[in-house]
């Protein structure tokens, strides 16, 4: 694909915000050994260190599953599960330390090549390793002694933060010791969880090794609120879906519910997947919000710019009459937008006539992005529940273009004698706006 320069532009100012966004932001990012033994695997680490460039606290935690059962393997010693976590007796034991080593090792000098392909290239980034992570032994479950298989016990805050704040990327495995000297054998998701809610992270990232979470009709699920994730997983459960799946939409909900504000669910597959869910608007992936993607809300003068923005071109086009910043600011109060991820995508202007219970819908707009996903409803819906608060038993619109949309929603024909007497003497000829009246119960 050839970019012109507008292009470049366009992308790069649209990604701006982001930048300055994650700054000082600590990500937790979560890769399975199954991603550290592709080919591609070095792309991502060079994003990872371009994230670090970028001012982001990272922190990475990468599994070993596939290295530990080959060299089980070749031991010819069989890999022993239950209920999808290994039982780690001795030999496996020192299979787990000798793969975590060599993953460590390749990603360190991976990450010692600075942004690849760039004036950082040869940049040198610091990697921070050690005994962050404090375990204790699962024990039996079921009756099945788990061995040397552990769980998080405790993360040593402290010594990552001052890892982070001087820059370092503090890399994490899938190992865990005890204050007696012993070793544990952790999962790696579980270890990422847990270091993202001893953090208070910014995001908990899982790239993982299936595509993220879809609809009935095969489409990307971008975002699910927390009350829909938690839905998601119980559905899946019942249907029983691939066990990883299943791990990691649960680490996303146990991490929001701890405090995390959001998790990503990812695949390793796309090149370059990090960044574009990172940078851009509506990412590649599956976010789960602890707090609200998209929000309804009044406005405040600080979202001038951005409902100036999205009505200039209703404006250009005579479907909105223009209105000047002055005058926007003026009437800021009457305002309701959506925000999504810091974007206005929709605004609504409700302006009250309390002497004759009515209420006028104006400046109705939504981002020609967005006109999916019943977002005219829910701005409508929250203008009519403003309206009621304040009085208003009907709410009239004056449009030229969208006449059925709300009489499909409830409004009525009308004519200009209906309105009130002040807004009959604003009306504009020239546009010749049909009148549409909608009775509140």
């Amino acid at each position: 694909m050839s970019w012109s320069d507008a292009d470049f532009v366009s992308w790069f100012r649209s990604s701006a915000p982001y930048i300055n966004a994650h700054r000082n932001k600590v990500f937790v990012i979560s890769v399975g050994g199954e991603a550290v033994a592709d080919a591609g695997f070095a792309h991502l680490v060079h994003d990872l260190a371009l994230l670090n460039s970028l001012g982001v606290r990272v922190v990475l935690v990468a599994g070993a599953r596939p290295q530990i059962d080959a060299r089980l393997e070749a031991r010819g010693v069989t890999a022993r599960y239950h209920d999808g976590l290994r039982i780690t007796d001795d030999p496996a034991l020192e299979c787990v330390k000798e793969a975590a080593g060599t993953v460590r090792v390749e990603i360190e000098a991976l990450l010692s090549m600075g942004v690849a392909n760039s004036p950082m290239a040869g940049f040198r980034i610091h990697v921070a390793s050690g005994n962050y992570v404090t375990a204790r032994p699962v024990g039996v479950r079921d009756g099945v002694d788990f061995l040397h298989t552990g769980q998080v016990r405790r993360v040593d805050v402290d010594a990552l933060q001052e890892r982070l704040a001087a820059g370092s990327i503090c890399l994490l495995g899938p190992l865990g010791y005890s204050p007696t000297g012993e070793v544990f054998n952790l999962a790696a998701e579980e270890v990422a969880l847990a270091v993202a809610r001893a953090l208070r992270a910014e995001k908990l990232i899982y790239v993982g090794e299936d595509e993220p979470p879809s609809n009935a009709d095969g489409q990307l699920i971008r975002e699910l609120d927390l009350h829909q994730a938690i839905g998601l997983l119980h559905q899946w459960r019942e249907q029983q879906v691939a066990e990883e799946r299943l791990r990691l939409l649960d680490g996303a909900v146990r991490a929001c519910q701890a405090g995390v504000r959001r998790a990503h669910l990812l695949s390793r597959r796309l090149d370059g997947g990090l960044l574009l869910e990172l940078f851009t608007r509506d990412g590649v992936g599956t976010l789960v919000a602890g707090d609200p993607f998209e929000t309804v809300r009044r406005a405040t003068v600080e979202d001038v710019g951005g409902i100036l923005e999205l009505i200039e071109p209703l404006e250009r086009d005579g479907i909105l009459v223009r209105r000047s910043r002055e005058a926007l600011e003026m009437a800021i109060e009457e305002f309701i937008v959506i925000e999504r991820d810091g974007m206005v995508i929709a605004s609504a202007a409700l302006s009250v006539h309390a002497d004759d219970s009515m209420g006028e819908l104006a400046c109705f707009a939504i981002h020609t992005d967005y006109r999916s996903g019943g977002r005219g409803d829910r701005l409508l819906r929250h203008a009519e529940r403003e309206a009621r608060r304040h009085g208003v038993t009907r709410l009239f619109v004056l449009t030229t273009q969208t006449a059925h949309w709300f009489q499909e929603r409830g409004f009525e024909p009308a004519t200009l004698e209906d309105l009130p007497m002040q807004r009959q003497a604003l009306y504009n000829l020239k546009r010749n706006s049909r009148v549409f009246i909608k009775r509140l119960a």
